[in-house]
């Protein structure tokens, strides 16, 4: 049976509902929602199917969130998912997802981010298109160079560009809806577009919209701290990802009223095209700014974050070179793994482009997104005792609704974008003898 940490115990349990609330929805808005729209819109073909993709998808991602957050504050350990579901299935597995997040989660998300970051100062400046790669790999280098600094300095940078982050969406959203109609916009029927199947395009417009409501797992971490989590908790999720999934289907909406979807289809600058139409040209620039540094602090929260996932698995002398990956800079950050995420982010940049690397790395987090939700059942049935702070409501209705979402996030994928799914099985399945390796050495030096 499960103990929690002794460190843990000590947490001083001043976080309300409105506190809880606030970073529900600070930890999940970030700059997905400003560049996977053209996505939706180009998987779905039509208004009402896009706005259909985006209303499930937070509905998945409420039902996800509400479900994880019972193991988050069961098993209040630092590793979030890697401890779940090591506890739950083994170590093997919790090495798996350890590694699929060190090799393709958290440098896919810099290197997608890095991207179209620079797609946005391209197109802002009328830069050369050529310069695509090179400013990429700068932000990314910058960014790490800043963490590296030390984790006051990078915090400094997330507080700043959250402030911003809002500003473009609110702004977007209230001229937006005001704003007269340019294009005659249908909710009713529902339909794919032309030549698409309508359960096809779903399921691509789907794994698109989940790139956006990404997050959702840490929001539960903070329930050891919380006054009242068993209340205040299930509150918090729900309303906070409700209010996300209303924000971004407004934010669509109006996107999607401003643009006839023949433009807006596979346009990376939308955000920017559709800030321009309801803003003017200098208005419109300024919001791309904001938007821009919306991006920024999207990166810099993946580089802090992503770094500390090789440096906990080094602690325990799980990954190659784990000696080297345990190195603390004078500041007390884990340098050379700072520089491992940094140098994959920047091979990603060359390789991939910003929607095949987003899909790549929600597929592969989505199978242990899946495998969180079912560890929650799991755990139920095999330890009905254990202490659990925060339960999910509803049970076992949500979480079931959560893996079934799963599932056809996961299954869609691998039958409409096989390659995509298969390299990223791939990639998560090298990291198998790595760790057969690593327990045979430790083996022999416990001897």
């Amino acid at each position: 049976m499960y103990e929690m940490e002794k460190e843990t115990t000590n947490l001083k349990k001043n976080i309300g509902f409105v506190a809880a609330l606030s970073t529900v929805m600070g930890t999940v808005i970030g700059a997905g929602v400003f560049f996977k729209a053209a996505v939706v819109a180009e998987a779905t073909g039509t208004v009402s199917l896009s706005l259909l993709a985006w209303f499930l998808g937070g509905v998945i991602t409420i039902c996800a969130g509400l479900t994880a957050a019972e193991l988050a504050a069961a098993i209040p350990e630092t590793g979030g998912m890697m401890r779940y579901i090591e506890y739950t299935y083994g170590k093997k597995p919790g090495f798996l997802i350890g590694w699929a997040q060190t090799v393709i989660y958290f440098p896919a998300n810099i290197a997608a981010l890095a991207i179209i970051f620079s797609t946005q100062v391209i197109n802002l400046f009328g830069l050369s298109s050529s310069l695509l790669m090179p400013i990429g790999v700068a932000v990314a280098l910058f960014l790490t160079l800043t963490n590296l600094l030390g984790s006051k300095v990078s915090g400094h940078v997330q507080s700043f560009t959250t402030l911003f982050k809002l500003i473009p969406i609110i702004l977007i959203i209230i001229f937006g809806l005001f704003a007269k109609s340019k294009v005659n916009v249908s909710l009713l029927p529902v339909t794919a577009g032309k030549n698409l199947g309508f359960a096809n395009a779903l399921g691509h417009g789907l794994l698109a919209t989940m790139f956006a409501y990404d997050g959702w797992l840490h929001v539960g971490n903070i329930a050891g701290e919380m006054k009242n989590p068993k209340k205040d908790l299930p509150k918090a999720i729900l309303l906070g990802l409700a209010g996300i999934m209303i924000v971004y289907m407004l934010i669509n909406y109006v996107f999607l009223k401003s643009m006839p979807i023949s433009q807006f289809i596979g346009n990376d600058n939308a955000a920017s095209d559709v800030s321009a139409i309801l803003f003017g040209g200098l208005g419109g620039k300024l919001v791309t700014i904001g938007i821009l540094i919306s991006v920024f602090g999207t990166i810099n929260g993946y580089t802090m974050t992503g770094m500390r996932i090789p440096y906990a698995m080094a602690l325990e002398n799980t990954l190659p070179f784990s000696k080297q990956l345990k190195k603390l800079s004078k500041s007390g950050v884990p340098i050379n793994c700072g520089i491992l995420q940094v140098v994959i982010a920047c091979i990603m940049i060359f390789l991939g482009a910003f929607n095949t690397l987003t899909d790549m790395l929600i597929f592969v987090i989505w199978i242990f997104y899946t495998m969180t939700f079912l560890a929650t059942m799991i755990l139920r049935k095999r330890e009905p005792d254990m202490n659990r702070p925060y339960k999910t409501p509803l049970y076992p209705i949500v979480p079931i609704i959560a893996i079934i979402g799963g599932l056809f996030i996961v299954i869609n994928t691998l039958f409409t974008q096989t390659i995509l799914a298969l390299v990223g099985i791939a990639l998560t399945a090298v990291g198998f003898p790595f760790y057969l390796y690593k327990e045979k050495q430790n083996k022999r030096m416990e001897e």
